[in-house]
This record gives structure tokens, sequence and C-alpha cells, in this order.
């Protein structure tokens, strides 16, 4: 069984927190909507899905995967480098207590979700605003039991790391290669994105599909021509937010 979590969008959506991208106006009715075809995409792909309601006063918190990150072992709860963005872990605790063994992140450390990449034994942290060095270190220390490796991966011009790159399959990555340390991953095969579509990179795969926009044509033929069944969603108001596929649901495998 695969569960997705996820949170229906904020009505203070207008007022989430921007950093690498310019804000305009978004449609609150329009990016639900945009979510709620994502949830159903979700739902025809396998997923039982298991729906939060909205936070009236957490504007962001539709983007669950920044609260949290999903082992085989135990589910990591992030501390979230966004002051403003702290309290969504309360509900996602609850959420994910009855699936999984918590362990939490903790001050001085900070990690948004979507600056981990998970490939096999291998965590990448992305190094952003959103999260630091001592989130590495202290990663490092609660899953070195668990047989992980943590590592930091320098990245520039975007908000996460799985803005730059995201996992297609156990063996290859699909990735932006101008935004990130491409040093660290060097061994893996690579679908690069189309030049004229740098925010690309972000890719959801469940259940032998892939969850991907329909803002990234050129990208999307280029999975399609490695083998990847598509399974397209509309989300561009969601990324006014600096939001994407990855980003508004919390994957748990049973």
């Amino acid at each position: 069984m695969t569960v997705a979590i996820t949170r229906d969008v904020s009505p203070r959506f207008n007022e989430c927190e921007i950093t690498h991208i310019d804000r305009t106006p978004i449609d609150v009715e329009v990016a639900r909507a945009q979510h709620h075809e994502y949830v159903k995409a979700l739902a025809s792909i396998g997923c039982e899905v298991l729906e939060l309601p909205a936070e009236a006063d957490l504007p962001d918190s539709v983007f669950v995967e920044d609260t949290a990150f999903i082992l085989d072992e135990v589910a990591v709860i992030t501390r979230p480098g966004a002051d403003s963005r702290k309290p969504e872990t309360e509900s996602i605790i609850r959420a994910l207590s009855p699936y999984k063994t918590l362990v939490h992140v903790t001050a001085p450390a900070t990690v948004d979700g979507g600056d981990v990449l998970v490939l096999g034994k291998n965590i990448y942290i992305g190094i952003s605003t959103r999260s630091n060095a001592a989130a590495i270190h202290q990663l490092q220390e609660l899953l070195a039991v668990y047989g992980y490796k943590v590592s930091g991966v320098e990245m520039h011009d975007c908000l996460h790391l799985k803005t730059a790159l995201t996992k297609v399959d156990d063996n290859t990555v699909l990735i932006n290669p101008n935004w990130v340390d491409t040093s660290h991953f060097k061994d893996l095969n690579w679908i690069e994105v189309d030049p004229s579509e740098p925010f690309a990179a972000n890719c959801l795969p469940v259940n032998g599909q892939i969850i991907y926009p329909t803002s990234f044509p050129k990208t999307r033929a280029k999975l399609e021509a490695h083998g990847c069944k598509i399974c397209a969603v509309t989300v561009d108001e969601l990324a006014k937010a600096e939001g994407a596929v990855t980003c508004c649901s919390l994957i748990i495998s049973q």
C-alpha cells in the first residue's frame, strides 16, 4: 500500500514565503482546484490519500514535503528554515505517527524536506537559505544507526535541492546541472532538463509512474524517451509560491 499525505491550500496562500522568484498574485481558488486535481492524480495511480484540512494561519502549509521526509525505517520530522513554517510540523506529527516511528530535527539545525534527496542509503541535503550545516551533522548522527550516509550539496539560484534535481528511479536523476554541484551525482544516469525549462527538474515517481507538470513539455519528452510513464498535472498556480509536484505530498510505501 502507498499512502500519500496532502494538505489543502491555505486561504492565506498569497502570503507565502518567496525567495528566488518574483512575487505575483496567486488566485487561491485556481491553486486549490489544481491541488485537488493533483490529489486525484495520486489516487489514480494507486495511492490511498490522507487529505489534511487547510491551515488558515499557515500560508505555505500545502507544501507538506518540507515538514518531514520518509525512510523505510523512520520518518524524520524537520525543522523548517522559515520561522513562519515551523508550526506546520505539529499536524504532520499527528498524521505520520500511525505509520512510522518518528525522529526529530532540533535547534540549531534547520532543514526543509524540499532540500532532502534520498537515493538508497545516501541522503543529500541542499545547503540553502532554509537548510544549514547543523542539520547535516545532526541527521548523520540520527540516521547512522540505520546505515545512511548524509552529505551536504552546494546549490544556487533556486529555493531547494529538489528544484535542481529529483529522483527518476534508483539509478537516474532529472537534473538542472546549472543549479547544483553535480560531482555528488556523477555515477548516476542523468536526464537533463531542456535549457528553455530551467525549473523542470522536479518530478514525483510513485507506483511506477511519474507525476509531472504540464508546464515543461520539452523535458517531459526526454522523460518519456527514457521510458517513463507520465501522469501529467497542472500546477502553475502553485508554482507561483515556489511549489512543485514533490512539495505537495508525503509518500509512504508500506
